[in-house]
This record gives C-alpha cells, structure tokens and sequence, in this order.
C-alpha cells in the first residue's frame, strides 16, 4: 500500500456536486474524517497487484473474526460488490465518481446497503486501490 500526502482541500473539491451539497457544512478535515473514515466492521488488510496486467487485483478484508481475499480480474466495483454481499453486506453502488488529481486518484461512491444511504471517499495512486477503499468507507459508515 501507498501512503499519500492528502490535501484535503483538494480532496473535498473533487467530489461530486451532490456530496459537496450534502457536506457544504464541513471543513475539508471533517470531510476527510465522515467520508473517508477507516473504523466500521470492514478493513482493508492488504492490496497489491495480482499480476502483470493492471485489471488484476488480491485484496485481503478484514473482519471481525475472519478475513477474506479476494482475487479478481477487471472490474473491482463487482468483484468487491460479490464479496461483500457474500459476508452479509448487501451493497449496491446508486453514483460512482473518479477524478485523477495531483494527489492520486480520488474515488467516491454512494452506497446503499439494507435501505440506508451514504457516501464513502478515498484517495490512492492506484485507481483500483481507490475503489475498494471508498466502497469499504461507504459501506463501514452505513453501519454506524
């Protein structure tokens, strides 16, 4: 995993126009904070790279008393949606929104997940890596 430097000023005026509506309150750390969280049931244990082709990914999630990987070619918004839903999270991804920064890629997501909704952020210089992360963060803040 790659530790990016997060200007979250930055961060915060990348996000779509109706997660900047719904956030127009918060400061770009307490945006950071509500959106980008990493507590909830969900973590994301490690990330690389499954082979020589960029579409492939293992991610390892972590939860509370068992930990999962998932190996995946192409798409990791259905690769993690399938596994997600396979552990009792059944989420489904309502608006999906990547910008490519000066930071890294930075990727956010409305979940809905048992008739709740919210929104989950992340920022990495993995595109990938990106998704899962902010499909991790939507879904741990639907479980507050």
């Amino acid at each position: 995993m790659t530790i990016l430097t997060l200007d979250t000023d930055m961060f915060h005026a990348a996000a779509p126009k109706g997660l900047r509506a719904e956030s127009a309150d918060l400061t770009a750390a307490q945006f950071h904070v509500r959106y980008c969280g990493h507590t909830g049931p969900i973590r994301l244990g490690d990330w690389s790279p499954a082979g020589s082709r960029s579409a492939e990914f293992t991610a390892t999630l972590e939860f509370a008393d068992h930990l999962r990987t998932v190996v995946a070619t192409g798409n990791p918004v259905a690769a993690m949606t399938s596994a997600l839903y396979e552990e009792g999270y059944p989420v489904e991804i309502l608006q999906f929104h990547q910008r490519h920064t000066a930071a890294g890629t930075a990727t956010f997501v409305q979940c809905e997940c048992n008739g709740r909704r919210g929104w989950g952020a992340a920022l990495s210089d993995d595109s990938a890596e990106s998704t899962v992360r902010a499909m991790i963060a939507g879904v741990n803040r639907l479980g507050r």
